[in-house]
């Protein structure tokens, strides 16, 4: 398999308001970076479409260390929460609805498809990678 590091990140001025998000991909000491945004979104919208989105591009299943500031992101996946929601119809522990079941039925077969350890990181502070993807999905979130 192959060994991919990828590092993601959302922005929100205002939740809900205009967001954006960036990724970095790094395989072998190459790295791409992605980004996009919405003109009315969520914070937690843009951090789940960044790990999507990069998941997304790999061609084939690889081994992934995946890594983001998102506590939402990496604890739904993590410790099963989003697929404990999805088997009790998009309902929590607690019997409210989830959120954001689209952008959850879009990434939960990504990560069935690779084999993906899960890195939180704390955001805005001295990891390199995680406060580039900050920065692009800061810009992104400006151009609306």
């Amino acid at each position: 398999m192959k060994k991919v590091t990828i590092y993601t990140d959302g922005a929100c001025s205002g939740n809900p308001g205009p967001g954006g998000w960036g990724a970095i991909l790094a395989y072998r000491g190459f790295e791409k970076e992605i980004s996009g945004g919405e003109p009315e979104t969520t914070n937690n919208r843009m951090e789940l479409t960044a790990v999507i989105e990069a998941l997304a591009l790999l061609k084939e299943p690889c081994a992934v260390e995946l890594y983001s500031d998102s506590k939402y992101v990496i604890d739904a996946l993590e410790k099963g929460w989003a697929v404990g929601w999805q088997k009790r119809g998009w309902k929590k522990a607690d019997k409210k609805p989830a959120l954001n079941v689209d952008l959850w039925e879009k990434l939960l077969p990504l990560t069935e498809r690779h084999r993906i350890r899960y890195h939180w990181v704390k955001g805005h502070a001295e990891n390199e990678k995680n406060n580039r993807c900050d920065q692009m999905a800061v810009a992104e979130s400006k151009k609306y």
